[in-house]
C-alpha cells in the first residue's frame, strides 16, 4: 500500500500551487477536505479516461479531495481553469487519517475514473495486481479493493448526483472558510 498525502507534498509536476482544507459534515458524515489550485505547472497531463483523453492539470486548475472518515474510499473533483468538472476519480483505500495539515490515506492501487456524465471505469488493475505479487497487499485486501471497487460503481449507477451533491457542498464549504467567513 502506498501512503498519500492530500496537498500533494513532493509532487514535482507541480511547481506551485496553494492548498486549503478542513474538516466538515455532509447528511452526518466527517469529511476532511482539501482543495489545491494550480498556480505553475511542469507540464500539463493528459490521461485517458472512458476512452476519451482528458486534461486533468495545467495551469490554474483545481482538485478538491474529500476524505470520508468512515468509507473505504476517497474522491478528488478535477477542474479546468473555469471550474468545470473535469472527471470524478475515487481511489480505494484501507484507512484515512483526518489530520488537518497530515491528511492522508492508505491507498490500495485500485480506482475507478467518472466523467461529468456518469461513464465510469475501473483502472489500475496491473497496479494492485503487481502489488499483490510483490507481497505489498494480501489477497484479503486485494478482495476487499474489488468489493469497495464494485460498491463504487454500483453507487455510480444507482445515484451519481449523491457524488456531485457532497462535491459542491464541500467545494462551497471550503471556499466560505478561504474567503474568510464562518
Amino acid at each position: 500500500m502506498k501512503m498519500k498525502y492530500l496537498d500533494k507534498r513532493g509532487w514535482r509536476r507541480v511547481l506551485d500551487s496553494t492548498y486549503d482544507e478542513m474538516l466538515t459534515r455532509f447528511k452526518g458524515e466527517e469529511f476532511l477536505v482539501g482543495l489545491i489550485d494550480m498556480k505553475k505547472i511542469r507540464s500539463p497531463l493528459v490521461v485517458p479516461v472512458v476512452n476519451k483523453s482528458v486534461k486533468v492539470v495545467d495551469k490554474d486548475y483545481k482538485w478538491l479531495q474529500i476524505l470520508p472518515k468512515d468509507r473505504k474510499y476517497s474522491m478528488t473533483v478535477m477542474y479546468d481553469e473555469n471550474w468545470k468538472v473535469l472527471q470524478y476519480y475515487f481511489d480505494v483505500n484501507t484507512a484515512h487519517y483526518l489530520e488537518l495539515g497530515n491528511a492522508r490515506r492508505k491507498d490500495v492501487y485500485l480506482d475507478v475514473l467518472v466523467l461529468p456524465d456518469g461513464e465510469y471505469e475501473l483502472v489500475d488493475e496491473k497496479d494492485i495486481r503487481r502489488a499483490l505479487k510483490r507481497n505489498k497487499i494480501t489477497e484479503a485486501d486485494k478482495n476487499i479493493a474489488y468489493e469497495v471497487a464494485r460498491h463504487i460503481m454500483d453507487e455510480v449507477d444507482r445515484d451519481f448526483d449523491q457524488f456531485t451533491e457532497l462535491a459542491a457542498h464541500c467545494l462551497g464549504e471550503l471556499q466560505e472558510k478561504i474567503k474568510g467567513n464562518p
